[in-house]
């Protein structure tokens, strides 16, 4: 793929990991031991409990101690809390505090401790743990301490093969979820519109997924008024992705997936402050580049519903062509949008993408957007929001954010504020009060579900990391990718 000066050339793929089940082997240079309260520290570490303690460590989940030797692995001790707690998500954040502890050293082991944790689970927890806690998105030259080129996982049982399917789960997981902090942390000026749907036809080519991109005339001929009119500031053109994973036999459900793909958000004509914030807008793709993640792991694991991902993808530019404050234009379906805000753009583009799947045979859609700052500013960068109108559907997606530590918090669709969005000459405008962003946005969206069950995540708080914690790194999180491809898996018709 060319782009133009200065642009360099996009690209994707990320550094493939090794990961082995059995005895460390001599390319190990440092090998993990999980400590639990009550236990002595391994052999291997020649100190006695009252030892560690002299030298500042603890048992206690997230506390860590390195023993470099004159010869042989480095050894690291990892708190593990209480053994009768441990979890998938305490054993991934040990993986993830190893990987920190160490700097550096790029092929890893850890000691797999004998828990309530099924085989497989352990496995995959400590390869999503390693392995994400050690992404770093860089355009140029790797980070020495971004690199992890193998980890081995020693079976405290010598039970190796039980292992096995986890690795290739957690392998599977691992590669989605860095697609997804990819995607979402190239520049907008290299990854276009038009540039996520090459990817999206070489990915689907790849992974058995049929692979649709509308093209401008396309848009017009199903009169997806919401994307064309904020792409009218652009001098990309927009594009919608049309995914569709079809299983090997007759499928368990029928899921579908929207997801906001604003490749850049300036905010058109509403124009946002040059701040840092304004800088990390690249990542207004995050759910539509979390749902194409998802999908690519789907035929691997062996998905038995039917999955249709819809990608809304343009950006949101001021020029003399884009959209005005106070226009009016016409959604797919013949509602009418006053657009008060253009920066209130992703529900006009998600709005023509939820008509769209509601229209296809589907059991339940989902729709991902880093949404409002209203939903930031409630629930912080750790925590997405979830508001739908099933309460089958939500338990779903709840269970699943639960088993893949991506958590959720449900807000309610709170009819009583529908009369914000009146509009004095269209059918409704795309914004409401200054309180209750959140809500105010779900309900936008809600006009264009009808009775088809239906859950929206904003995920607009945690697509980005301010900071390194237990498996992210400062920048793009790929939130939602696990969580996405967990209710694909467990998908049942609500």
């Amino acid at each position: 793929m060319s782009h133009p000066a200065p642009y360099p050339p996009l690209s994707l793929p990320t550094r493939q990991l090794r990961v082995t089940a059995g005895a460390a082997t001599g390319d190990v240079t440092a090998v993990g031991h999980v400590v639990f309260e009550g236990d002595d520290p391994p052999d291997e570490s020649g100190l006695t409990r009252a030892r560690t303690t002299e030298l500042g460590f603890t048992p206690s989940v997230g506390k860590s101690l390195v023993l470099p030797g004159a010869t042989g692995p480095v050894i690291v001790l990892l708190g593990g809390g209480q053994r009768a707690d441990v979890t998938p998500a305490v054993l991934r954040d040990l993986a993830a505090c190893l990987a920190r502890a160490v700097p550096g050293q790029e092929d890893l082991a850890i000691v797999v401790p004998d828990t309530k944790v099924p085989s497989e689970e352990a496995a995959a927890a400590f390869i999503e743990g390693a392995a994400l806690a050690r992404y770093v998105y860089r355009i140029g030259e790797e980070l020495p301490e971004a690199r992890l080129a193998s980890l081995t996982l020693v079976s405290g049982e010598g039970n190796t093969a039980a292992l096995e399917p986890g690795i290739a789960r957690g392998l599977t997981l691992v590669r989605a979820t860095k697609l997804a902090r990819d995607l979402a942390g190239t520049p907008g000026g290299i990854l276009t519109a038009s540039a996520l749907g090459e990817v999206a036809r070489d990915l689907g080519v790849a992974t058995g997924l049929e692979v649709e991109v509308f093209d401008e005339e396309a848009l017009l001929e199903l009169g997806c008024g919401g994307l064309l009119g904020v792409n009218l500031g652009s001098d990309e053109p927009p594009v919608m992705v049309k995914l569709v994973y079809r299983p090997a036999g007759e499928p368990t459900g029928r899921l579908a997936l929207v997801g906001k793909g604003i490749m850049y958000d300036a905010g058109g004509l509403a124009l946002k402050p040059g701040d840092e914030v304004h800088a990390t807008m690249k990542n207004d793709m995050a759910g539509a580049g979390a749902i194409l993640a998802a999908m690519t792991a789907l035929a691997e694991l062996g998905c038995t519903a039917q999955v249709t991902g819809f990608l809304m993808c343009t950006d949101n530019m001021p020029s003399g062509s884009a959209l005005r404050l106070g226009d009016v234009i016409v959604m797919r379906g013949g509602k009418t949008v006053e657009v008060i805000n253009t920066d209130a753009e992703g529900r006009l583009v998600m709005a023509d993408a939820l008509v769209l799947a509601r229209e296809e045979p589907v059991d339940a859609i989902v729709d991902v957007a880093t949404l409002t700052g209203a939903c930031l500013r409630t629930l912080g960068t750790e925590i997405a929001g979830l508001i739908g109108n099933n309460d089958a559907l939500l338990t779903q997606v709840k269970a699943s954010a639960e088993r893949v530590d991506e958590p959720v918090w449900e807000l309610p669709l709170a009819h009583r504020y529908r009369k914000e969005l009146d509009s004095g000459i269209a059918d409704l405008r795309n914004l409401g009060g200054p309180n209750a962003g959140s809500i105010t946005a779900a309900l936008f969206l809600a006009e264009f579900v009808g009775d088809t069950p239906w859950a929206h995540l904003d995920i607009a708080g945690t697509a980005q990391s301010p900071q390194a914690q237990k498996w992210t790194n400062k920048g793009t999180t790929g939130f939602g990718t696990r969580l996405l491809v967990d209710l694909a898996l467990h998908f049942a018709q609500p």
